[in-house]
């Protein structure tokens, strides 16, 4: 579902403005209304970080940009409470964005994406505070956007043969 949206979303968003979507999320906001934090890389390398709107009109899927900033202007990004699964973030640009995404693991997925995309295009310090570094950090295992399913993956191997070793018999 989530690549079919972002598929939607480039196309009729992001792409006409030259836009290419490199990371979303969804927040929860208040109204019924669903909104997405989006980070995006325009053709000159500028990254965007955007708060779209969406909505349908009739039988269409209509996206609307609420809200913009520079990446280049993110002064830090406040995880809030590391040592608990808390989904609220800050970013700070002029003013202070707070942000509740859909959950903890997103929240760290558009960090770390973030953090990449300012190594890739910006090159500029950017503080971040109060998130778990081991799950932050460029290492091996959080080195692709994959990384929460290699995680999941290498759990679920440990857990396979210890599953093995239990059923073997013990000579």
């Amino acid at each position: 579902m989530s690549s079919l949206l972002k598929e939607d979303m480039e196309k009729k968003l992001f792409k006409p403005k030259g836009q290419t979507l490199y990371e979303f999320i969804e927040t929860k906001s208040k109204s019924k209304e669903r909104f997405y934090l989006c980070a995006s890389v325009a053709k000159g390398q500028e990254v965007l970080i955007s708060l779209v709107k969406h909505y349908r009109a009739c039988l269409d899927e209509r996206y609307e940009v609420v809200e913009m900033w520079f990446l280049k202007e993110l002064k830090f990004i406040d995880g809030k409470e590391p040592d608990t699964d808390n989904p609220h973030f800050d970013m700070m640009f002029e003013e202070v964005c707070n942000v509740e995404a859909y959950s903890c693991a997103s929240k760290y997925a558009f960090a770390r994406s973030l953090i990449k995309l300012n190594t890739l295009h910006t090159k500029r310090d950017i503080k971040v505070l109060n998130f778990d570094s081991s799950y932050i950090e460029d290492g091996v295992i959080w080195s692709s956007n994959n990384g929460d399913c290699l995680v999941l993956m290498r759990i679920c191997f440990y857990a396979s043969n210890l599953l093995c070793l239990s059923l073997c018999p013990i000579p």
